[in-house]
């Protein structure tokens, strides 16, 4: 049988706790050396105690592990469930029935009616040109008018766009506009 004799800790300011606990495992550790000697049969097996700089370490390692996995998820589902945002042109050109889009545009001047809870109007390019006609259902922003820019989720059918319901939403023209040329401040 061998034993573990215990030895006087090389610093004397030791807590007595400590010293209980070098004892308590000095003994548990001559235990399950017996018992793996005896076939494993008796009593629980411990292991030697890991260095604390390596637990560190290794509890270091898979905190970041479960960080990049955690991060990787977060930006694969954010991008993966993203609808391409288009301009009404790019739009008619590419939009396919059945998928949805995020289309981005001005309302047409005089394009706005509304019957009942649905409200038709057209969308068109910020620069002008081409516009499509959208039927939208749900909340309407208060600043929503003719002449705004809106930004609405869509999915065509047929000929005309039918707007998500609850998915307009109103950009609010800047405060901050671009000075005229001759008010240029670089000159």
């Amino acid at each position: 049988m061998m034993r573990y004799p215990l030895r006087r800790h090389p610093h004397p300011k030791v807590s007595l706790c400590t010293r209980d606990f070098l004892r308590i495992s000095t003994r548990e550790r001559s235990v399950g050396a017996q018992a793996g000697r005896r076939g494993g049969q008796g009593g629980l097996r411990y292991f030697d105690p890991m260095n604390p700089a390596r637990k560190r370490t290794v509890r270091l390692a898979v905190a970041l592990s479960a960080a990049v996995v955690l991060a990787s998820a977060l930006i694969y589902t954010s991008f993966s469930a993203a609808s391409p945002a288009l301009t009404p042109t790019q739009l008619v050109r590419d939009a396919q029935p059945g998928r949805s889009y995020e289309v981005t545009g001005t309302v047409v001047n005089g394009s706005v009616h509304r019957e009942g809870s649905v409200m038709d109007f057209s969308v068109a390019d910020r620069a002008g040109g081409t516009a499509i006609p959208l039927s939208y259902t749900g909340v309407v922003p208060d600043p929503f008018r003719e002449g705004r820019e809106v930004i609405v989720t869509v999915e065509k059918q047929g000929a005309r766009f039918v707007g998500e319901r609850n998915s307009l939403i109103t950009k609010c023209p800047s405060k901050y506009k671009s000075a005229p040329p001759s008010e240029n401040q670089n000159a």
